[in-house]
This record gives C-alpha cells, sequence and structure tokens, in this order.
C-alpha cells in the first residue's frame, strides 16, 4: 500500500487515536455534578419510553431504570476508559470492541435522532477499521509490548 506521510500502520493509529479523542470528549463535556445526579439517564429514560421498539423499552426497564446512578458512572467512564485506551493503543482491541458495543446502544436507543446516529455511525465505521486494519501496530503500547501481534 502506497501512502503519503506516514505508513498504513501509522495512519491507522491516527485513526485510532482520533477515535481515542472522540470518545474522551464525549466524557469531557458531561456536566459530571447533573449527569451522575441523574440528568443523562432521565433523559435516556424519555427517549427509551417512547421508542417504537418495545425491546428498548423494556430492556431499559429491566436493565437501566433500575440502577440510573450506576448507570450513570458506567456510561461516563465507559467513554473515559474508551478515549484513554484507545489513545495509549492500551488493550486496543478490546477497547474497539467495546467502542462498537456502546456506539450499537446508543445507535439503537437514538434510532429516531438522525444527528446522534450520524456521529454514532461514524464512530462504529472507524472502529471497525481501526479494528479489522489492526490499529495498535504504531504509536501503542500493544504494540511495543508485543500484544495482539
Amino acid at each position: 500500500m502506497d501512502t503519503i506521510w506516514l505508513t498504513g500502520a501509522e495512519w491507522l493509529a491516527v485513526l485510532r487515536i482520533g477515535l481515542g479523542l472522540w470518545w474522551l470528549e464525549s466524557w469531557r463535556h458531561k456536566d459530571k455534578k447533573t449527569w451522575f445526579e441523574g440528568s443523562g439517564i432521565a433523559w435516556a429514560a424519555d427517549v427509551a419510553a417512547k421508542h417504537r421498539w418495545n425491546t428498548v423499552r423494556s430492556g431499559f426497564r429491566a436493565v437501566v431504570a433500575p440502577r440510573p446512578r450506576v448507570m450513570a458512572y458506567v456510561v461516563a467512564y465507559a467513554e473515559l476508559a474508551l478515549g484513554l485506551g484507545l489513545i495509549a493503543g492500551f488493550l486496543t482491541p478490546i477497547a474497539l470492541v467495546g467502542g462498537l458495543l456502546l456506539n450499537a446502544v446508543y445507535f439503537v436507543l437514538m434510532i429516531h435522532d438522525w444527528a446522534e446516529q450520524g456521529q454514532n455511525l461514524m464512530m462504529a465505521l472507524i472502529s471497525a477499521v481501526a479494528l479489522f486494519g489492526m490499529s495498535w501496530q504504531a504509536w501503542s503500547l500493544d504494540g511495543a509490548l508485543g500484544w495482539f501481534l
């Protein structure tokens, strides 16, 4: 593969790091005080309650609604862990699969909101390319440690 400036592996690392920065920004822009008091989960509960698919409504009621505070922490710190892991290239395949799953959950929950859909589809696409392109081969702790090669 011919590329300009960087090798193919380095361009994939740029993509991986950019995705990590996107996840980090998703964590950073949250108002943590109100988020952990329940604003984010309350908003998601409202979205889930109006969802066209019964499995989303019942799944949200069964999994998220009984533990809103815990789920607020899970969501926020999953985004932080994904961001840091992808930027550093640490446990990269696990982070990429985790990010794909989180984007899939966001995608399904926000099926009516096209702005959110675009973001989640782009992040999922970058995750898939970074995963199957083995983006941890350059500029990563995984690469330095010889993991996942």
